[in-house]
């Protein structure tokens, strides 16, 4: 037989599906063409920033000018191989800086001997510094490293975002008070622990050095309007305008022309050298991973992509430990570096290459034009990128009016951080995080709920003007798990929502008398002693919403018996009312009446029966039952 065939359809067919591919094929060099333009454009925005912040931050960590060009160039390189994040810009961040220079004075002081380390023979004081902070960068990578091979990125969820901000605005104050000695051309001897804050701020403050101080607030002053037309004109501007390349190029020209270091003794950069504390490094690997993370965490959301916690550890820790080998110092990522590369159109880690490839070029061929560059002018670009972290003080009154125990968290982390330096800061804000943690777990905010009226909806009777609670009824709601540390809480709460103790009913019963005293010499009341004390005084309990893992646990531990018994639980709060509207039609509740014509009943009332009805709501148990 032979087989017909549609040439017309078959040609169609081929043309259709040709037509689709190269139309991919178009579309894919379309994107690549856009995003690859985009990460050029982002990649020289971002270094322009990138080589400014290296050189300030360098003097955060006591470093020479130069080493924070390093750091703008070698972490880039092994994230971009193993980082999961497109947006962020790796590099020096200023509180990792100031932690890495806590460190550096401490055994390399600007006054006196250095720490008796033998690596130290025949170093010049720079260099030791230099071997500090590198030093301490490869430990810091080595923790990373180690958290990420053994997944335990979980570890930065107790580090939470009120914490993160009360410490960062500490770090904030400490950075603004180092670099003042850099603004009013000082010479502050290097003072570290405890309370070293209130010392830096009157150490010599009468040798200020007026040339610094007014090219200081004049380059201040320029550089936060034009940062602040950047942000209100983001949307028409191409690209940011680069103020702080611009004020750094005319700073270099002025202090050179009129050679600033003979004339008004003015500090400067100086040779840009071009070539190739252990307990601190935990913290700082801690720090430095967590805000990486949160940066990349907002991005990845606002993008739609996934990241990993651990391959971010792994990828941080590696770059950590690639860029010690070269003298850089700790990196992480900047906030307002991120925002350079994200809103100037960069969409992968091109743009960061192309970042780093401008802090290598400078580095190498461009770097003595920077040496006649002021210090204060430096300090002075530090200042004002502080803005963002200063401006979290305004989340203060917020979080009181939101939360006042995430407010004290927020107050702790941060007041401690100022007075007694950023380590031990941030130890007692973990500690105060710990301690809420247990406070709420310990005293949740226990709830009488009531129906709205034509729903099936039960809320906290507190929350609502209209709203019906039935006669007879209670609803009671503890939002935490139930175990040995809150179990008292919980009757306490219980018998206050009832509005009566079950025990004084039960003293009037002589049977129950003397199993009540046996309970009070013990001081131990159990989770089916207190169900009991409402059911032998003809108090209904239905238990609602409880897991299933918790009924199999129930089970195991013989919680069931001829009192408490299966029938009292219930998938949902709004089947047992319709069981408890069913069984006892003497009731006088009606759902479906409107709500405007009832009132919020607070009293305790008995239905027609002649028995009360509690509802134990959302009911948990951890694995301390065994002890209740």
């Amino acid at each position: 037989c032979t087989a017909r065939i549609d040439y017309k359809k078959a040609y169609d067919s081929m043309k259709h599906t040709w037509i689709t591919e190269c139309l991919e094929v178009s579309n894919i060099n379309r994107i690549l063409k856009q995003w690859l333009m985009g990460d050029v454009v982002s990649g020289v925005s971002t270094g322009l920033v990138a080589i400014m912040q290296g050189l300030a931050f360098s003097l955060l960590a006591s470093l020479p000018a130069s080493y924070g060009l390093y750091t703008a160039f070698f972490p880039v390189l092994t994230y971009f191989l193993l980082g999961t994040s497109r947006h962020i810009s790796v590099g020096s961040f200023p509180v990792l800086s100031l932690m890495v220079g806590a460190v550096v004075t401490r055994l390399v002081p600007e006054d006196g001997p250095p720490a008796m380390i033998p690596a130290f023979t025949n170093l010049t004081q720079d260099q030791q510094r230099v071997l500090v902070a590198s030093s301490i960068t490869f430990l810091m990578g080595i923790i990373q490293l180690a958290m990420g091979v053994f997944q335990v990125g979980f570890v930065v969820m107790y580090l939470s975002d009120t914490l993160v901000s009360g410490f960062t605005t500490a770090a904030a104050i400490h950075i603004l008070v180092s670099q003042l000695k850099f603004v009013l051309g000082l010479t502050v001897p290097g003072i570290s622990g405890p309370l070293a804050i209130i010392y830096k701020l009157f150490v010599q403050i009468h040798s200020t050095n007026i040339c610094d101080l007014v090219m200081s607030v004049v380059i201040m002053v320029v550089v936060f309007i034009v940062k602040e037309l950047n942000d209100r004109y983001r949307a028409k501007l191409p690209v940011p305008i680069p103020i702080e390349v611009i004020m750094t190029i005319i700073a270099c020209g002025i202090s050179y022309g009129f050679n600033f270091t003979e004339r008004f003794k003015v500090e400067v950069v100086g040779e840009m050298v071009s070539g190739d504390g252990g307990v601190e490094a935990f913290p700082m690997a801690i720090v430095g991973f967590t805000v990486a993370f949160s940066v990349a965490k907002v991005y990845s959301i606002k993008h739609d992509y996934a990241i990993d916690g651990n391959q971010e550890l792994i990828a941080f820790g590696v770059s950590n430990m690639f860029s010690a080998t070269f003298r850089s110092f700790a990196a992480s990522t900047s906030l307002s570096r991120t925002a350079v590369q994200e809103s100037s159109g960069g969409r992968t880690q091109i743009a960061g290459l192309i970042s780093a490839l401008m802090a290598m070029i400078v580095t190498i061929a461009l770097g003595f034009l920077l040496e006649p560059l002021p210090r204060s002018v430096l300090g002075a670009l530090v200042i004002v990128n502080l803005k963002g972290m200063l401006m979290q003080f305004t989340e203060v009154p917020y979080l009181w009016r939101r939360d006042r125990i995430e407010c004290v968290v927020w107050v702790g982390t941060c007041t401690a951080a100022i007075f007694l330096g950023l380590d031990l800061g941030l130890a007692v804000g973990l500690g105060v995080e710990l301690l809420t943690v247990v406070f709420r777990a310990q005293f949740p905010r226990c709830s009488v709920l009531a129906n709205i009226r034509g729903t099936d909806l039960y809320r906290d009777r507190k929350d609502y003007l209209h709203i019906y609670e039935p006669p007879g009824v209670k609803i009671f709601r503890i939002p935490s798990p139930i175990f040995f540390a809150n179990v008292e809480f919980f009757r306490n709460k219980l018998i206050e929502a009832v509005g009566f103790n079950p025990l004084r009913v039960l003293k009037k019963r002589n049977k129950a008398l003397r199993k009540i005293k046996k309970m009070l010499q013990q001081n131990n009341y159990h989770i089916t002693e207190i169900i009991k004390e409402f059911l032998r005084v003809d108090v209904e309990v239905y238990i609602v919403s409880c897991d299933a893992h918790v009924l199999e646990t129930f089970h195991r531990f013989a919680f069931f018996d001829d009192e408490i018994q299966t029938f009292m639980f219930y998938p949902t709060l709004h089947d047992a009312m319709v069981q408890v509207t069913e069984t006892n039609q003497s009731s006088n509740y009606k759902p479906m009446v409107r709500a405007s014509q009832t009132k919020m009943r607070n009293d305790c009332n008995v239905s027609a029966g002649g028995k009360l009805r509690i509802f134990i709501f959302n009911y948990k148990l951890d694995a301390h039952f065994s002890s209740c």
